[in-house]
C-alpha cells in the first residue's frame, strides 16, 4: 500500500482506497459530504473525460510526436479517429496501446479538433 498526505497531514494519494472524494478527502464509498440522493460531491467535469495532449522526443532520436491519451475511445473508432486527426494535421502517427501518436508538433491544431468532439483538453508537459 502506497499513500502520500500533504503538510496539514491530508490524505492526497493512496493505492489502498481508489477513487477520494475533493470535498472531503476520504474515499468516496465513506464520503461525509453526500448530497441527499447518496451521490459523492465532484467537480464539474468528474462526468467528462480529460483528453491529454503532450509532445515527446524520448526514443525517437530527437525526432518530436505529438502524444495524445486519454481518449475514451478503442478499437475501430480509436483508430477512424486517429485516421481523421491525421489527415487534418498533414502527418504520418500510429496508435499504441490506446494512446495517439501524430509526428511532428501538431497540439495547437489538435486541441481545436478534439474540443469540438466535446472533450476536455489540457496540455500537459511543457
Amino acid at each position: 500500500m502506497k499513500s502520500k498526505h500533504d503538510d496539514r497531514g491530508a490524505l492526497v494519494y493512496s493505492s489502498e482506497h481508489g477513487r477520494m472524494c475533493p470535498a472531503c478527502r476520504r474515499p468516496a464509498s465513506r464520503c461525509t459530504c453526500r448530497d441527499p440522493d447518496r451521490s459523492p460531491v465532484l467537480s464539474k467535469s468528474a462526468g467528462k473525460p480529460v483528453v491529454r495532449i503532450g509532445r515527446e522526443t524520448k526514443g525517437r532520436k530527437g525526432k518530436g510526436v505529438t502524444v495524445v491519451s486519454g481518449i475514451p475511445l478503442s478499437g475501430g473508432a480509436l483508430e477512424e479517429l486517429a485516421s481523421q486527426l491525421k489527415r487534418s494535421c498533414g502527418s504520418g502517427g500510429t496508435v499504441k496501446d490506446g494512446v495517439l501518436e501524430i509526428q511532428g508538433d501538431h497540439r495547437d491544431t489538435l486541441v481545436v479538433a478534439l474540443e469540438q468532439h466535446g472533450w476536455i483538453v489540457k496540455r500537459s508537459g511543457g
